[in-house]
C-alpha cells in the first residue's frame, strides 16, 4: 500500500510549509529631539504624530529573505517637531513548502506582521528615552499596505506609459 497524503502526494514528496525567523536586528535607529529642553517643559497638550511606514525584501539565498521594517514617526507641537524617530528593523527568515504565488506574502505581509511588536517598542522605549511619553503605534495592516504600495505602482507604470506614447 502506497503512503499517500490527502492531497495525493506520496508522504516523501510531500512538504510542510513553514517560516522561521533566524534572525532579528535593529539596523538603523534615530532619534532627533530638536527642540530640547524647551519641547519637554512646554508640553501643553499631545503632540500631532504621523507616522510613515515601508517594507523592503530582497532574496539573500535560495529560501531566504532579508526583510526590513522602516518607520519613521515625526510629532509637532504648534506645528514644531517635538521629535524625530527614523528606526529600520530587520529580519533574515526562511521560507519553504509554499507555492510562489504564497511567498510574497509571507515575505512582505506576515513577515513585517510578526516584526512589528519588536519595532514598537524600540519606538516607545525611544520616546520614553527621549523625555516624551512613549509612542505606542497601534498595530499596522501589512496586507492594505502592500495593497496601496500595488496600487502606486500600477498607477505610476500607467502614467508612464501615458507619457510615453
Amino acid at each position: 500500500m502506497s503512503d499517500t497524503a490527502a492531497n495525493g502526494q506520496t508522504g516523501e514528496a510531500q512538504q510542510t510549509a513553514s517560516l522561521v525567523i533566524n534572525a532579528q536586528y535593529l539596523r538603523d535607529l534615530s532619534f532627533e529631539n530638536p527642540r530640547a529642553p524647551e519641547s519637554l517643559l512646554q508640553q501643553s497638550g499631545p503632540p500631532e504624530v504621523g507616522i510613515d511606514v515601508d517594507v523592503k525584501a530582497r532574496q539573500i539565498g535560495e529560501d531566504s529573505f532579508e526583510v526590513v521594517l522602516v518607520l519613521k514617526v515625526e510629532a509637532r507641537v504648534s506645528g514644531e517637531v517635538a521629535f524625530l524617530v527614523e528606526l529600520e528593523y530587520g529580519g533574515v527568515v526562511t521560507i519553504k513548502g509554499v507555492a510562489q504565488d504564497v511567498m510574497a506574502a509571507l515575505v512582505l505581509i506576515e513577515t513585517p506582521r510578526l516584526l512589528f511588536p519588536f519595532a514598537r517598542a524600540i519606538v516607545a522605549d525611544a520616546t520614553r528615552e527621549g523625555g516624551f511619553p512613549p509612542l505606542l503605534i497601534n498595530p499596522i495592516d501589512f496586507t492594505e499596505l502592500q495593497r496601496r504600495k500595488a496600487a502606486e505602482a500600477e498607477a505610476a507604470q500607467a502614467a508612464e506609459t501615458v507619457g510615453n506614447a
